[in-house]
């Protein structure tokens, strides 16, 4: 095993407990299958793009595409950030990550806006995720020094009303993952930091309806982020997809009286990224190759894709069809309550396929806003015990400036 392998399996492990799950890793988003032929767990490279930011969102459950546009619209649905009624806003989060493994991982978040003019906006966001010191080794054991690896995102978003009810959005980030440094593997190859650029394109409809005599806001929302091409850390060889992902939801708000709103959100993801597929073994047990060298596969599609391909085909690669692509479906569900527009009560669920990654979790929040400023606060509660998510704590500081 060389520095490359014994390092990114670190880094991989640490990575994949944060998202629940525990399948063995190969290069470019496969997976190895064959000892367990229903669980495929789709990877990808840079997975702090898809974390819930911000404490709101992450208190109901990792909602957000259709829900009342905030400073932090541009993670969860860009097309929502024109219908932001302040001026001006920012939003600062911070989260321990793996709190209960690690105690020096951590996913900060800054994101800030600015309306233009009624139907238009602009903001900016900057995601810093530290994965905390780790002591290098080479392939037998030697160490090489501490380093700590980092992933960096900064990008832009614009945002427009289409009509009074319909708003439309885009993101562009640039990508910097630094896992490594510079350090050169034992077989020569020299590791380096992965750079890569992604888009977001998002929908948002918002509409005003009444309950008998309440009145209420129906939204719904579609936002596909983080559309871009394959990160490498070493050659032009080993390239692995960022996580593309597609959301849809719908949100109603009820205004039960001048003081009391609820609201119930509900959101569905899916990563836009091939499944691993199966492949042949030996009999004893091996993986078949070809005369290349490459391996076989028993079943589903060759994940080495295009962008593209990989996104557009992701909707039907999956090697035991239909029943396995709604697997890959992420379901989120939210409430919230608020009073006066200053307090505020969240809780929410979050559910994946046991043999998508099997995250399950009840989350809750709470929110205040003070004259400007707001403080919102959640908390994760894992189905699981002993799951590396649990305690997962999320804060964040807002203000905001009015027209």
């Amino acid at each position: 095993m060389n520095f490359k392998a014994s390092f990114l399996g670190n880094t991989i492990l640490l990575t994949l407990m944060s998202l629940g799950a525990f399948s063995s890793f190969a290069q470019n988003s496969t997976i190895i299958s064959g000892q367990d032929p229903d669980r495929r767990v789709i990877t990808t490279a840079v997975p702090f793009l898809n974390f819930a930011p911000d404490s709101r969102h992450s208190g109901m459950g990792d909602v957000g595409v259709a829900t009342t546009p905030d400073a932090n619209s541009a993670h969860w649905n860009s097309g929502k950030l024109a219908f932001v009624e302040d001026g001006m806003g920012f939003s600062l989060s911070y989260s321990p990550w793996l709190g209960k493994l690690v105690n020096d991982m951590s996913l900060s978040y800054l994101t800030g806006y600015f309306k233009i003019d009624e139907v238009s906006a602009v903001g900016f966001d900057l995601r810093y995720f530290n994965m905390g010191d780790i002591q290098l080794t080479d392939g037998l054991g030697n160490e090489l020094g501490e380093f700590n690896p980092r992933d960096i995102a900064i990008g832009g978003t614009y945002s427009r009303k289409l009509s009074q009810n319909f708003g439309l959005g885009i993101s562009a980030r640039f990508i910097h993952s630094n896992l490594s440094g510079n350090i050169s593997s034992v077989g020569g190859s020299e590791s380096r930091p992965g750079v890569s650029v992604g888009a977001d394109v998002g929908l948002y409809y918002q509409k005003k309806i009444y309950t008998g005599n309440k009145d209420g806001m129906w939204s719904w929302g579609m936002n596909i982020s983080n559309i871009g091409p394959k990160i490498t850390y070493n050659s032009a060889d080993d390239l692995d997809f960022i996580p593309t992902n597609f959301r849809l939801g719908t949100s109603y708000s009820l205004n039960l009286d001048q003081f009391n709103t609820l609201t119930f959100s509900l959101d569905f993801n899916k990563l836009l990224v091939p499944t691993p597929p199966i492949y042949q073994t030996n009999e004893d047990g091996t993986l078949a190759t070809d005369e290349d060298g490459n391996l076989i596969i028993a079943a589903g599609k060759d994940p080495n894709r295009p962008l593209i391909s990989g996104m557009f085909g992701s909707f039907a690669d999956a090697p035991n069809g239909f029943s396995e692509e709604l697997q890959e479906v992420m379901i989120s569900f939210g409430v919230e309550y608020m009073y006066n527009e200053k307090f505020a009560l969240r809780t929410g669920y979050f559910y994946e396929n046991p043999n998508k990654g099997g995250r399950r979790y009840f989350t809750m929040g709470l929110g205040f806003d003070l004259k400007r400023v707001g403080f919102d606060f959640s908390y994760l509660v894992p189905q699981t015990q002993n799951h590396p998510l649990a305690e997962t704590l999320r804060f964040t500081l807002l203000y905001t400036i009015p027209n």
